[in-house]
């Protein structure tokens, strides 16, 4: 088609797709803007919204003063080895000290060091038990630390029981709402498929096409880009039985439009010659006959032998000879291009050019 046209109209058809292109671009971005922003429609639930509203929040307090209380039990358990510690090294050291006084005494059997002995003696009583009050002092922090655990560990399986007898309700809603969601952006994008659909039927062809085309780009983004990823998938099931449906739907469509165009031919070929070629686009016949395809049913006719003035499936005339020079032309000229007589009603048959 596009070499029937003149040069400057080719450029203007190449802006006037170019704004049909923009214009889609701005729609399908405003559309995308939208589409993305339908959830915020819907109020965000979480697991813990079906969760006992009691118990839930007494049992995460419950955690965290446990966790808080078992920080606290190691940070004090900490300090108690530590002070435990001191203490066996003070009573070792002491011991050794008494073990080596104990063994000069024996040498020098000096009765006034009795008290002395006794004293020392008294010494590490008191360092043993200082030690053994140290020991009991990492016992007492690592029982509260058990304490603090076991307490924790407690709420947090009840916790998880909870949030298990509340996970079904959560993913019904979760789903139901995704439904919902679905449903907004359906109700937003197939009418805008369905005005689409009709701008095309009417107006496709109209002086406002850009805007039509930019439109029906717009219309098809949102349907088949935008809402499909929002398919809710409940197992597949839904996802495969919208594509059935859109499947079968297109399919009956395109069965019912291929045979209604069979018919249609099949008239249209029953018409005189010149009733066939008066109704046709004249630069849709130009491009066809430039791809050796006849203009009127479509099939591949041969051309290039420069004999061949009717199609041999349908009958259409499609060269004939000039009413003034008898050139031979093609029959949708609508002038000669030997002489430049106009070829309405100047043309002539192919039989009466031949005589």
């Amino acid at each position: 088609m596009s070499k029937s046209l003149r040069l400057s109209e080719k450029w203007f058809r190449r802006g006037l797709w170019l704004v049909a292109f923009l214009f889609a671009w701005f729609l399908t971005g405003l559309g995308s803007t939208v589409v993305g922003d339908l959830p915020q429609v819907e109020q965000v639930r979480t697991l813990h919204d079906f969760m006992d509203p009691q118990r839930t929040p007494a049992l995460q307090q419950t955690i965290q003063n446990a966790g808080r209380a078992a920080d606290d039990a190691k940070a004090a358990l900490d300090q108690a080895q530590l002070r435990h510690q001191t203490a066996q090294a003070s009573n070792r050291a002491a011991r050794e000290t008494f073990s080596n006084w104990l063994a000069t005494r024996q040498v020098t059997q000096k009765p006034e060091q009795d008290s002395e002995l006794i004293a020392r003696t008294k010494e590490l009583d008191a360092l043993r038990q200082a030690e053994r009050d140290a020991l009991a002092a990492v016992e007492q922090q690592q029982q509260a630390a058990l304490d603090a655990r076991q307490a924790r560990d407690r709420a947090q399986d009840e916790l998880r029981t909870l949030e298990d007898a509340a996970r079904g309700e959560y993913q019904a809603a979760q789903q139901a709402q995704e439904l919902r969601v679905f449903g907004y952006r359906l109700a937003l994008t197939l009418p805008l498929l369905a005005s689409a659909g009709w701008l095309f039927k009417k107006h496709r062809k109209g002086a406002s096409w850009p805007f039509v085309w930019g439109f029906i780009f717009f219309a098809l983004f949102a349907f088949f880009v935008e809402l499909v990823p929002y398919l809710p998938s409940y197992g597949g099931y839904v996802r495969y039985i919208v594509g059935i449906v859109l499947t079968v739907v297109g399919g009956r469509y395109a069965i019912a439009a291929l045979q209604r165009y069979l018919e249609r031919q099949k008239q249209v070929e029953a018409l005189p010659d010149n009733q066939r070629r008066q109704g046709m686009d004249y630069d849709l016949a130009q491009a066809r006959l430039a791809k050796n395809v006849c203009p009127g049913c479509e099939r591949t006719v041969d051309l290039k032998d420069g004999k061949t003035d009717f199609c041999p499936h349908c009958g259409l005339c499609l060269f004939d000879h000039c009413g003034s020079c008898n050139t031979r032309k093609s029959a949708f000229a609508r002038y000669c291009f030997a002489c430049g007589t106009s070829a309405k009603g100047e043309s002539v048959s192919v039989e009466a050019g031949a005589t």
